[in-house]
């Protein structure tokens, strides 16, 4: 009896221990340690759905939704600023159907992807919508509606459609850190040219570049993709970022220029597709951020899958690999806490390196249903630390919220200039 008693004393005390450790968990991967089951789809955050609310609602836009939108940033929580390549027909998933014509098992939409490219309002002739191919203004597509803004909760509340006869192919829309009037500025890839207009919208204050002419001199630039700041104001241009384009002239640079816009400086040149390994060639130069720290620049060689890191006047540092295709690596930011955050359009992913290249989080699933991911083009983080994508097969902006308890590591860092 007594041996009795002492085995079922010492399995009562391992399933008390086994408890224990359910109750007290390692910290692990988990976006949020304490909790039992679940599986991070959305990593630390919770997608806000039903945000932006639907432009269909909005008077004026009733039937149209939005086309592949390229650019976000966060101004504050309660104004988010995005740019789009016009609106497309506002319509339902079809019914499935099997397609016999095409191809045995061959049917559409298929069960749980996405079914709809909204990317396909981009004509390879350049053209901001589907014009280029045969489609019909006013019912295929809608073009305008180039720069829009939301609130917090969603609502449109600005539409910049004084400026849609300047606009071609708007890639990216920003604010910088260190502007006291919060200047907004939009790279339109198409005219080849950055605009920067007034925070309300209403003046535009300087262009750079030459509207519809692109070169790679000094007063040129040829398919510029994204812009940031250093602390002293200067900025930073990737230019080049087109490599599809027939004629092109053949440059691949990052471009320097003062805070009040003037050329200062240059570095960067053509590489050999696709396994460039030189440093300072690029080929598809696509991304570009700085460190607020130190001021070193980061850029995004896109089709050699590296990022390759400089000073701020161009002294090549170090690189490091993205991955193998499917990467496909299109943007990324730098935080206030030196963290470089990057969307990978092949992956669906959302990565976190430290500046050095080790990868230290990822999150993210391919999907078009509230959370899920399919060609994010451009992302931001407001103070309240709620994060943003831009998508342009999905069509969309999202806006992910932080999850309660959710591990900070985890979490994007708060933007540069702010003390959140």
């Amino acid at each position: 009896m007594q041996r009795f008693i002492f085995l079922l004393s010492l399995i009562c005390a391992l399933n008390s221990s086994r408890a224990q450790e359910v109750r007290h968990p390692g910290t692990g991967f988990s976006a949020i340690p304490s909790e039992i089951g679940g599986q991070d789809i959305f990593g630390p955050y919770d997608i806000v759905e039903n945000w932006p609310k639907d432009t269909a609602t909005v008077v004026g836009h009733e039937e149209w939704t939005f086309a592949a939108v390229r650019g976000v940033f966060a101004q504050s929580p309660d104004r988010i600023l995005a740019v789009q390549l016009g609106e497309l027909p506002n319509i339902e998933r079809p019914e499935p159907r099997l397609l016999p014509e095409i191809g045995p098992g061959i049917g559409y939409p298929v069960a749980r992807a996405p079914w709809r490219s909204y990317r396909s309002a981009m004509g390879a002739d350049g053209a901001n919508l589907l014009s280029g191919a045969g489609a019909r203004e006013g019912i295929d597509y809608r073009s305008g509606h180039g720069i829009i803004v939301f609130d917090g909760e969603g609502n449109l509340i600005e539409e910049w459609t004084q400026w849609d006869s300047i606009l071609l192919r708007p890639h990216s829309i920003y604010i910088s850190p260190y502007d006291p009037d919060k200047h907004v500025w939009v790279i339109d890839d198409g005219q080849h040219v950055i605009y920067k207009f007034t925070n309300d919208g209403k003046e535009l204050v300087q262009t750079i570049g030459v509207a519809g002419e692109g070169g790679i001199d000094e007063n040129h630039l040829f398919w510029p993709c994204y812009m940031d700041w250093a602390p002293d104001g200067s900025f930073y241009v990737s230019d080049g970022g087109d490599f599809y384009m027939p004629d092109r002239p053949l440059g691949a640079r990052v471009v320097k220029f003062d805070k009040e816009g003037n050329y200062l400086l240059e570095w960067g040149q053509e590489g050999i597709p696709p396994d460039e390994s030189r440093p300072a060639y690029f080929n598809n130069v696509h991304g570009i951020a700085v460190d607020p720290a130190t001021g070193n620049v980061f850029v995004n060689d896109r089709e050699n899958h590296r990022i390759q890191a400089f000073t701020g006047d161009g002294e090549y540092l170090r690189e490091w690999s993205v991955g193998n295709p499917p990467s496909d690596l299109h943007m990324f930011i730098i935080t206030a806490d030196s963290y470089l955050w990057a969307a990978d359009r092949g992956s669906n992913k959302i990565l976190k390196y430290d500046l050095y290249g080790n990868l230290l989080y990822s999150w993210g699933v391919s999907g078009d249903f509230p959370g899920g991911m399919w060609g994010v083009h451009a992302i931001s983080v407001d103070t309240d630390g709620n994060f943003y994508v831009a998508e342009v097969d999905n069509g969309r902006v999202q806006k992910y919220r932080p999850r309660p308890g959710a591990n900070p590591d985890f979490l994007v860092g708060p933007p540069v200039g702010s003390t959140r």
